[in-house]
């Protein structure tokens, strides 16, 4: 298992000092776990959030996408089970008070004797705690913890309070007087906007089964121990679809959805060995089955995206409790049935850490003569914030006017930056920095010919081409 601590620090510094990810709320010393995200980290989400909309409807001919509001009705999440069950086993220290995720302790145990070599030990770990797990058995997982001799890392000591199950939901007050006020919550995930809607989707799509419901948008999750940057945060993005199916098919298209989002995930450029599955041993309340794609952070194997045998627990418990039927009438078989549904659910923000962490280069370009190197961004061009770089040799000379041209030009189909100060290194080496592909550079040649030098990022390779070639060049690139 990777665990460069050094890489994912410099990867949350370059992500400040570039503007891609600020502290939310700094000028106030910060919120703990939430992000905002600056300028060309808006950019890079908008990005791939554009990229996976498009490869989930666009390019499929039974998925269509829709917007719910993130407040709905308090009997949703009674039906969907986040009120009885959304929580996490959750362990304090009694003198210092802090409070841990009973398997985010025991996981970093597991990270350490993998560290120290003794992969055995801590496979046989990760039995044991999915099996209490499992089984819900709290003081077989106190006593875990109280046998590892796990220690809290900011008192030093390892007098624990009993295990306990703690809700994740945020709930909030809806209308403006106070004892009039009723309690709703900010939804934890985005699925349950998609399934309330699932008949007005398909009557007025006239969808056939099977078929698809896609969603972008904003979760909240009340995490006590939100860490690892992007990673884990109390507000967050999910890119979510629901596929329903018939009951008994669920099987095929479980595996069918598995291998389509790997692919999709493999589409990034990204290795495959930085990839795996993980099978779920503990299945959700709703589930028959479940894994989790993982991909191979600084800090080792963790989950992007999850993919889940929803059943028809969702639509049936939401017909119970609306009193509403939630069914569909198959003409190819003459029945009527709740349908059953495939999950595909990957976050936003986790996807940014993926692409950021794949992306991020150090190279030593240094010479007998000269110490050099560069940090670079080695995005996948078509999310890259950035597309292309319009860098006039010098401010004067007409060479801005030909650059300017080129940016009306190119402005309208892709994403471009112009600069004119410092010298044409150092403007190399901030795009390097923010991951842009491709650099034109117009000097004196430029007016004679109509040429320009474009340079590869990654390579850092420099030709001549003609202004007329560039959007072409750039856009074959982005497809």
């Amino acid at each position: 298992m990777a665990n460069d601590t050094n890489k994912f620090q410099a990867i949350i510094s370059h992500s400040k000092e570039y503007g891609f990810i600020f502290p939310s709320s700094e000028i106030y010393d910060g919120l703990s776990a939430v992000y905002d995200y600056g300028q060309w980290g808006s950019e890079l989400k908008k990005n791939i959030k554009d990229h996976w909309w498009k490869s989930m409807t666009q390019l499929q001919e039974n998925i269509v996408g829709i917007d719910a509001a993130i407040f709905m009705h308090p009997m949703t999440w009674k039906a969907s089970g986040h009120v009885d069950n959304f929580s996490d086993p959750m362990i304090d220290n009694k003198d210092s008070k802090k409070r841990y995720r009973v398997d985010h302790l025991i996981e970093a145990r597991i990270e350490e004797l993998e560290k120290e070599g003794k992969k055995a030990d801590a496979d046989a770990l990760q039995t044991e705690m999915d099996r209490l797990l499992k089984e819900s058995d709290f003081p077989g997982l106190k006593k875990l913890i109280e046998d590892l001799k796990i220690k809290c890392s900011v008192g030093g000591t390892s007098n624990w309070t009993e295990v306990r199950q703690f809700n994740l939901m945020f709930s909030t007050q809806l209308g403006s007087v106070s004892e009039e006020a009723s309690e709703i919550y900010l939804r934890p995930e985005t699925a349950q906007g998609i399934f309330v809607n699932f008949l007005n989707v398909q009557k007025t799509g006239r969808m056939k089964i099977p078929f698809g419901i896609a969603q972008i948008g904003k979760a909240f999750r009340n995490e006590i121990v939100a860490r690892q940057f992007i990673f884990r945060m109390r507000e967050f993005e999910q890119m979510e679809m629901q596929f329903f199916i018939r009951p008994g098919t669920q099987k095929e298209w479980y595996e069918h959805w598995k291998q389509a989002r790997m692919q999709w995930h493999l589409g990034l450029g990204i290795p495959e060995a930085k990839y795996r599955f993980h099978d779920h041993v503990k299945l959700a309340h709703y589930a028959d089955a479940a894994c989790d794609i993982e991909y191979e952070f600084p800090f080792g194997f963790k989950e992007v995206e999850g993919i889940h045998s929803r059943t028809d627990f969702d639509l049936k418990n939401h017909q119970e409790y609306s009193k509403k039927k939630m069914q569909y009438f198959d003409s190819e078989i003459n029945q009527n049935y709740i349908p059953y549904v495939i999950e595909t659910s990957i976050g936003l923000d986790r996807t940014v850490l993926m692409v950021l962490s794949e992306a991020y280069t150090e190279e030593d370009l240094s010479t007998p003569e000269k110490q050099d190197g560069r940090v670079v961004l080695k995005f996948p061009p078509k999310l890259a914030p950035v597309k292309l770089a319009i860098l006039p040799l010098t401010k004067k000379d007409g060479l801005p006017e030909i650059a300017r041209e080129i940016m009306e030009v190119c402005k309208s189909q892709f994403r471009c930056f112009y600069e004119e100060k410092d010298t044409i290194g150092r403007r190399y080496r901030r795009m390097d920095a923010i991951g842009t592909p491709f650099c034109i550079t117009v000097d004196h040649q430029s007016k004679e010919d109509q040429t320009v030098t474009i340079r590869y990022r990654d390579s850092m390779a420099q030709e001549r081409i003609a202004i007329s070639e560039i959007a072409s060049i750039v856009n074959k690139q982005l497809m």
